[in-house]
């Protein structure tokens, strides 16, 4: 009876035991990957919690809360029309342009709110691996011919991807549909256009501050960057008036949370992310205490972070522990992954998929990653797999992913995703 109930946590013991009995402590290499650990660690903290996920956190609570599901159902739902539902998703990414993690909360917003499994995985692909400023910058540095493929493989990626995620589970998502079918239509609290321009404004936020600074200090590009902070303010007040005039938030609450907004921004003007942080806990403290819909709007943006969040950063840990950061090794020596990726073979394209699938990518940095590995040896095709899989995956992707979805459908996204990779990998490499 004691084998029957116990084993699992005495196998559990008994390999923490060994590990931490054989640990490499006295390992040079061991002792950098621990270091490169809480590095990315450290910077995924300081670059991207704060300005990426909570916008992101708020986002997916807010279509929780304010998104009818009968509304989620009629565009991206198992009976919405397949044109209309994978359009809608494939241009949703267009527009948002985030990371591989920044996604998850999104996703897993309108997962919640019944859309389909082939629409949403869709949208999941598309947020980052769609980022028409990355694909514009990966054909300007490194090539017209790769430039194309990659915005061809990304969109073409999102819609196959998403029918063959319906297909694979095409009995479950007709039993979901069945059981939605009769789902009444919710009392509508506010008109269409109104809730557009509520989360065009949080969208807004998120999108402007995080505009990575392109290459050239010229252009279109690194003007919307050098303005970027005052867009995103315009942003935030628009969204601070809609609050008040149709969500009923107390406006001298909205007005004082401006003013010390403000006022950081104006002392901390060389650090945006200290009043930035300052009007997230502000719009949180606000919310918390107003109760009704923007009070269910908070509960459930905790509920996102706090599902999300630590399983992120846990896999940050683990991906940096692995990998390392960009330019730095860690336990895996960038050798290996360099010297296996010349050529075009099967082996060389699969490793590019699966590397890029582990390794994380904040926006924009896989180009002058793939520009150095093109430059010790990295053949075509591995390079349009590890474009194609690397911005859409990482490790911390895959935890939250499996916290979500739950591990099967995890499995065989990720598969997808990298074998569809290593294909076009070979097709692009065969060809140029």
């Amino acid at each position: 009876m004691f084998w029957r109930t116990e084993w699992k946590k005495l196998a559990a013991i008994a390999a923490a035991f060994a590990a931490c009995f054989w640990l490499p402590s006295d390992s040079p290499r061991f002792d950098n990957a621990v270091g490169e650990a809480l590095s990315l660690t450290r910077w995924y903290a300081r670059e991207h919690v704060i300005l990426c996920l909570l916008p992101a956190f708020f986002i997916a609570g807010a279509i929780g809360v304010f998104v009818s599901q009968a509304s989620v159902m009629r565009y991206l739902g198992p009976r919405a029309p397949k044109p209309l539902a994978y359009g809608v998703a494939s241009v949703s990414g267009v527009i948002l342009a985030v990371c591989s993690c920044t996604v998850l909360p999104l996703f897993a917003g309108i997962w919640r709110m019944g859309a389909g499994l082939g629409p949403a995985t869709a949208f999941l692909y598309s947020g980052p691996a769609i980022n028409v400023l990355a694909i514009v910058l990966t054909a300007r540095v490194l090539g017209m011919e790769l430039g194309i493929a990659r915005a061809v493989g990304a969109v073409a990626f999102s819609v196959v991807i998403g029918l063959l995620m319906h297909m694979i589970y095409r009995r479950e998502e007709k039993s979901k549909a069945d059981a939605q079918f009769n789902t009444p239509e919710p009392q509508v609290e506010r008109p269409l256009w109104q809730n557009i321009l509520y989360f065009a404004s949080m969208i807004g936020i998120l999108v402007f501050a995080n505009w990575g600074r392109p290459p050239q200090e010229s252009g279109v590009w690194y003007a919307i960057f050098a303005a970027r902070w005052w867009i995103t303010s315009g942003f935030a007040l628009v969204l601070g008036l809609m609050l008040v005039g149709w969500f009923s938030l107390k406006w001298w609450q909205v007005a004082l949370a401006a003013v010390v907004t403000g006022a950081l921004a104006m002392v901390f003007h060389e650090t945006p992310m200290l009043p930035f942080l300052a009007g997230v806990v502000s719009l949180s403290i606000i919310t918390i205490r107003q109760g009704g819909e923007a009070g269910r709007w908070f509960e459930l943006t905790w509920s996102f972070t706090r599902q999300i969040l630590p399983l992120l950063l846990l896999g940050v840990l683990a991906s940096g522990f692995l990998l390392g950061r960009p330019g730095h090794e860690g336990v895996i020596p960038a050798s290996w992954v360099s010297e296996s990726l010349g050529g075009n073979s099967l082996r060389a394209n699969a490793l590019a998929s699966v590397a890029g699938a582990l390794m994380y990518f904040a926006t924009l940095t896989e180009v002058p990653i793939l520009q150095g590995l093109i430059g010790s040896g990295m053949g075509k095709g591995p390079a349009l797999a590890l474009l194609l899989a690397g911005p859409a995956l990482s490790l911390p992707n895959m935890l939250v992913l499996r916290s979500i979805m739950g591990s099967q459908k995890t499995l065989v996204y990720v598969s997808l995703v990298v074998v569809m990779a290593t294909i076009c990998g070979l097709i692009y490499g065969a060809c140029f």
